[in-house]
């Protein structure tokens, strides 16, 4: 493994740092746009969850990119967002449909978004030099 990609840790905090951001891509796809979403806009809490999630996915995703260039080959990126974006939508299907689609899973995936970006910058300190 270690002439394939030599720093492994750093491997496996980039791949679970890609499939958050691969399971965040599809429910904020089936989020947006609110004017479809009648259920998160009747509440004001779910157009401000999906503004949230999104502003945190593109944190997430950016962050964690530079973190990949970073300390991986860019082979190493390239063959793990592929793999990420392969099948995140096998743990996206796992979900209950009420967390897919709902307020609920929004502030779930919130949370799992917000405790990922913590662990990026306490493993790669992507965002605060």
């Amino acid at each position: 493994m270690g002439a394939i990609e030599p720093n492994v840790a750093a491997l496996c905090w980039f791949a679970l740092f890609a499939a958050v951001a691969g399971v965040e891509f599809y429910v904020l796809a089936g989020a947006f746009p609110l004017t479809t979403r009648d259920d998160l806009t009747a509440k004001g809490a779910g157009v401000t969850l999906a503004a949230l999630n999104a502003v945190a996915f593109l944190a997430l995703a950016y962050g964690a990119l530079a973190y990949g260039f970073a300390e991986l080959r860019w082979t190493s990126v390239v063959i793990v967002t592929g793999l990420a974006a392969l099948f995140t939508p096998g743990l996206f299907h796992l979900w209950p449909e009420r967390w897919r689609d709902g307020a609920a899973g929004l502030a779930i995936l919130l949370a799992v978004t917000v405790a990922a970006l913590a662990a990026l910058q306490s493993v790669g300190g992507v965002f605060v030099a």
